[in-house]
């Protein structure tokens, strides 16, 4: 909640702690700030279709929308962005990692570090015992973490994207309008959206190798539709839990990694 009420408005801070994380999703490009103690100061967001399935498939305006964000941030903060950590989906190849890193150099912005997203999640949720499970626009991860350590990294394609072909098809309405439906009248499209979010069930199932990993932590922008985490508990029979604004997890875990 306090993190989200952040939205392009600064919070108070200690120059000599703030960190940045860039978020370059399927959907929508997040920059966020927190302080030194990880308390979220700053974040805003630009949706843009620059990045699928975690490549950069328009670099310039990944690099636009980037500069943009900096530029929003730098006047809302009175600081310079000098450095920031980015992430990418865990399955994406090497290349493609850095093509996310080369993005930040070309929009001003060293690369402190790359993360893959699930990794980023957890930096903020913590959970020690259980599987993160970061679900994004073009595709699903799945952390398994015993211990607290990563047991288990993969990445499957299936998200959010895919909710909306099926909700345009359903409805027959272009992509961008479903992308608007889902977010805002999720509850009452649940029935139409449930075989899709059972495909999303699906794949967490075989990323867990079938096998309970535990508590299932659900973070990433495309499954905040009410019922949603109850659908996917119904399917695997595994206890799920879901969060308020899990859009903002991976955003704020990057900056914190």
């Amino acid at each position: 909640m306090l993190a989200a009420s952040r939205l392009r408005q600064a919070a108070e801070y200690r120059e000599d702690g703030l960190r940045f994380g860039i978020d370059l999703g399927t959907a929508t490009i997040v920059l966020t700030a927190v302080d030194d103690l990880g308390t979220p100061v700053y974040w805003n967001f630009i949706r843009a279709s620059v990045v699928r399935d975690g490549v950069v498939v328009d670099f310039q305006g990944a690099v636009r929308a980037v500069a943009q964000l900096k530029r929003t941030a730098e006047s809302a903060l009175r600081h310079t962005i000098g450095e920031a950590a980015t992430a990418h989906p865990p399955a994406v190849p090497l290349s493609d990692c850095r093509a996310c890193a080369h993005v930040l150099q070309q929009a001003g912005i060293d690369c402190r570090k790359l993360v893959d997203e699930v990794s980023a999640a957890n930096a903020l949720l913590a959970v020690r015992d259980g599987a993160v499970i970061d679900v994004g626009g073009g595709s699903t991860g799945v952390g398994v973490f015993t211990n607290g350590e990563l047991r288990s990294l993969s990445d499957r394609a299936g998200g959010g994207h895919h909710l909306d072909l099926i909700l345009a098809g359903a409805l027959r309405i272009p992509v961008e309008e479903a992308e608007v439906r889902k977010r805002e009248q999720g509850a009452e499209l649940l029935s139409v959206l449930r075989p899709g979010i059972e495909r999303v069930a699906a794949s967490i199932g075989l990323q867990c190798a079938n096998v309970c990993p535990g508590m299932v932590h659900l973070a990433g922008g495309a499954l905040q539709i009410p019922g949603a985490d109850a659908v996917i508990e119904r399917y695997l029979g595994w206890q799920v839990k879901s969060y308020l604004h899990a859009d903002l997890i991976t955003p704020f875990g990057i900056a914190v990694s």
